[in-house]
């Protein structure tokens, strides 16, 4: 959880990951980021924001998109702006999923992938997706909102069997234990 006692403000997730090797059809994994009512923070999303969507009032972005893992370092982010968010929304789930075209892939096929939550220069979460090698999708972190109005992030590394899509509907649906 995170530890900032004022709640998080202007957040960045990014992801790298190494290319296909010569021959092979492109590695595209993407980050996603799924919006819940404070009526309904486990049910359907109310938004969600991946690189073909964007959030309604622009609190989420993803000002930098890879479809191959070309480029140095993180070569896709996504910037969600907490201290913006309407208080109607009181929980955002990120996660990341690998898009299955040439085949299926898990992230234990993907080399040197990599997650990295931060405000500002504090890292609020780093992850090699180790610990789900054999998913083609996994939660990464929960924003939810206390009982003072300030969001907390907890780590969600929870690996899923799905297709990008079917991850997208499934991905915030079950309370972290």
């Amino acid at each position: 959880m995170s530890t900032t006692s004022a709640g998080l403000g202007k957040v960045e997730v990014k992801l790298k990951w190494d290319p296909s090797p010569l021959g092979e059809p492109p590695r595209h994994l993407d980050i996603i980021a799924a919006t819940y009512s404070v009526d309904d923070l486990y049910g359907r999303p109310v938004y969600v924001v991946d690189y073909e969507r964007r959030s309604p009032d622009g609190t989420i972005t993803m000002p930098r998109h890879s479809e191959t893992g070309m480029g140095f370092g993180f070569v896709e982010v996504m910037v969600l702006e907490f201290d913006r968010l309407a208080p109607v929304y009181g929980r955002v789930v990120v996660g990341v999923a690998i898009h299955q075209d040439g085949g299926p892939r898990t992230f234990g096929d993907i080399r040197n992938a990599g997650v990295l939550v931060a405000e500002k220069y504090t890292e609020l979460l780093k992850d090699d997706f180790a610990q789900v090698a054999e998913s083609t999708a996994t939660t990464v972190a929960e924003f939810v909102r206390d009982d003072s109005g300030q969001w907390r992030m907890h780590e969600m590394i929870r690996g899923y069997d799905s297709d990008p899509v079917t991850f997208t509907a499934e991905m915030g649906s079950v309370p972290q234990p």
